[in-house]
């Protein structure tokens, strides 16, 4: 056999894994990619840092490096097949903050079990079909090159791995300066550095950001953020102290979106309750979600606090030790009795030292309700709101009361609990197993207010109630399109469907009508405090009936307004009007510096603890 046959073979499970390990990420790339990245520059940031480990592994004896190499394959395989189960509901990548709040999952295994495809195990067949085969065969080989020969190839190879990761992450940060170290658009950096190099880069910024929290505040950086904080203040002339005195009553309803309201299956309305309210109210028909990685606990966040989710994992986990300026406290401070209401596990989110924290008298948790009818997670929410009316009734007024539903959360599998609500070829489907829990949620929420209305509550309240979140992933978008009869979405159409309601009703219902500003879960907390004549401070939200701008910021870079949208995930400009493609201009690409300007003012005062040291 020849010297070149023999190198050939002996190499055979490094070939192999450089081989099947570079085709899965490009495969994973490919399921990533939507379209706006070419094919051909995805090989490059895949393959690099394979190189990179194959050359570390060329030096150790045969049989350690096969080992080490399946034990590679089989930690890449997982962080591809987590990635993608995790991309598939929230349109986003793990990250190691994540990771560590991780175990909030295990409360919810049928949403998780609800994500995974079989196929998606087929990035495992060669760890289990060919890998162990080639790896015995090599280990059978008994000539064993001398490192002679080995040390100056994982010399070269190594070498040339880091030359190309470096030509990837040089790229992109001439591209976008600031994302590597902000990691603000997780989807954008795989897509341009690759699985591998996202992770290496996800740990290594996790580790520097807790570090980073030791460090002196900044007094320059505050000063910064002093000087945003009062140019957004918004200019409250209408409305201001409009609802002074009266009691709150906020409503957070699980995973209701936008595109149900007014609408009808089979000649039934999905939510006549709302819609009834709706023209009861002032309802927002341009209202976003802005969550992250903490889904409905950053709703909660963003409501109560006004300021930006964390940019990996959950505030409430990562941050729990911080300080706050929250809506509770406010109320607190000016005589209001507070209460936070959920139907589930006082722990679950970290709810039970978070809404101390914020200032909330009490927490009404699970323990605190008769569990006489589950439905889904857990309580449901006819039980749930028929309870809390009771304890309503038993707040000293003024009050301001934080329920938050939990019947019609993802995967809606409990079809046989929500009634017979029919909703014809959709029966059986996720949007037709959605719309039944809506449709049983907005039934809930109907007799709620109702009996508000009855018991006289309403003539002293103000009710604000709004959706937590999207119900509908992305991999099941033709379901919404065929419900819409939509053949097709732009990216533009695609962002206004992820729209949830927001109804605020007033005594007397002295102000209704529908308004057109644009807005999120941010600005809720500086609305409330203009139509109650709170103080505000050091918010990063507007309020809706004085906006400044109508910009609404996502936790990924992304934003839209009445006029134009940027998809961070693409690097693309759109208007809004016409659905096209805009080239950047000074102008737009100061509204995408602005808004990762208060991204980052926001994760610098949760890294820091900041928010008692503004102002001072």
């Amino acid at each position: 056999m020849s010297k070149l046959n023999l190198f050939f073979l002996s190499f055979l499970d490094v070939i192999f894994f450089v081989v099947c390990v570079t085709f899965k990420i490009l495969i994973y790339g490919r399921h990533m990619e939507t379209g706006y990245i070419k094919t051909s520059s995805l090989f490059i940031p895949a393959i690099a840092p394979v190189i990179i480990a194959v050359s570390l592994s060329l030096v150790l004896k045969v049989k350690t490096r096969s080992r080490i190499l399946y034990i590679f394959n089989i930690v890449i395989s997982s962080f591809i097949v987590s990635d993608i189960i995790y991309f598939r509901y929230f349109k986003d990548i793990i990250s190691l903050p994540v990771l560590i709040s991780g175990f909030q999952l295990g409360a919810v295994k049928s949403s998780v079990s609800s994500l995974i495809d079989l196929k998606d195990f087929l990035y495992f067949a060669d760890i289990v079909l060919i890998i162990p085969f080639i790896n015995r065969y090599v280990r059978n080989i008994k000539y064993n090159f001398d490192l002679n020969y080995k040390i100056p190839i994982a010399v070269l190879l190594l070498f040339m791995g880091i030359t190309l990761d470096f030509k990837s992450f040089y790229g992109l940060s001439k591209e976008q300066p600031r994302l590597l170290s902000t990691m603000y658009n997780k989807v954008y950096i795989t897509r341009k550095l690759g699985i591998l190099n996202y992770h290496c880069l996800d740990i290594y910024n996790s580790i520097s950001a807790n570090i980073t929290k030791l460090t002196p505040v900044s007094r320059e950086k505050l000063e910064d953020i002093n000087a945003f904080m009062d140019n957004n203040k918004s200019d409250n002339k209408k409305l201001k102290g409009y609802a002074k005195g009266k009691n709150l009553i906020m409503i957070q309803v699980e995973a209701l979106q936008e595109f149900v309201i007014d609408a009808s299956i089979n000649g039934q309305e999905i939510t006549p309750n709302l819609n009834r309210w709706m023209k009861r109210s002032e309802y927002f028909d341009n209202f976003y979600y802005q969550v992250a990685a903490g889904g409905t606990s950053d709703a909660e966040f963003m409501t109560n606090n006004s300021m930006y989710p964390a940019s990996a994992g959950a505030v409430y986990f990562l941050y729990s030790g911080n300080e706050f300026n929250a809506m509770p406290e406010n109320f607190k401070n000016n005589g209001y009795s507070t209460a936070a209401f959920h139907g589930f596990r006082e722990n679950f989110w970290n709810r039970d030292i978070m809404y101390k924290k914020f200032g909330f008298d009490n927490f009404y948790g699970e323990k605190s309700y008769k569990k006489d009818e589950s439905i889904g997670l857990g309580l449901s929410d006819r039980s749930f709101l028929e309870q809390s009316l009771t304890k309503l009734n038993n707040m000293k007024q003024p009050y301001y009361a934080f329920l938050i539903t939990l019947t019609s959360h993802y995967p809606y599998d409990a079809v046989d609990k929500y009634g017979d609500f029919d909703v014809g070829d959709l029966n059986g489907t996720l949007l037709g197993n959605y719309l039944k829990a809506i449709h049983y949620t907005d039934e809930q929420l109907g007799m709620f207010l109702d009996s508000l209305d009855k018991n006289g509550t309403l003539e002293n309240s103000v009710v604000m109630l709004y959706g937590d979140h999207y119900a509908i992933p992305k991999d099941k978008e033709q379901q919404l399109f065929k419900f819409l009869d939509m053949s097709s979405a732009s990216d533009v159409d695609w962002e206004k469907l992820q729209k949830v309601p927001l109804l605020v009703h007033f005594p007397d219902e002295s102000v209704k009508g529908v308004n057109d500003t644009y807005g999120g879960e941010m600005d809720i907390y500086p609305t409330v405090c203009n139509l109650f004549d709170l103080p505000g401070k050091n918010m990063f939200g507007k309020d809706l009936f004085n906006p400044k701008n109508q910009r609404v910021i996502f936790r990924n870079g992304s934003f839209i307004d009445e006029n134009y949208y940027y998809s961070a995930q693409d690097d693309v400009y759109y208007s809004v009007r016409t659905r096209k493609k805009l080239p950047e201009n000074s102008s737009l690409k100061k509204e995408k510096d602005s808004t990762l300007d208060q991204l980052g003012y926001s994760d610098y005062i949760l890294r820091h603890d900041a928010i008692d040291k503004l102002n001072k």
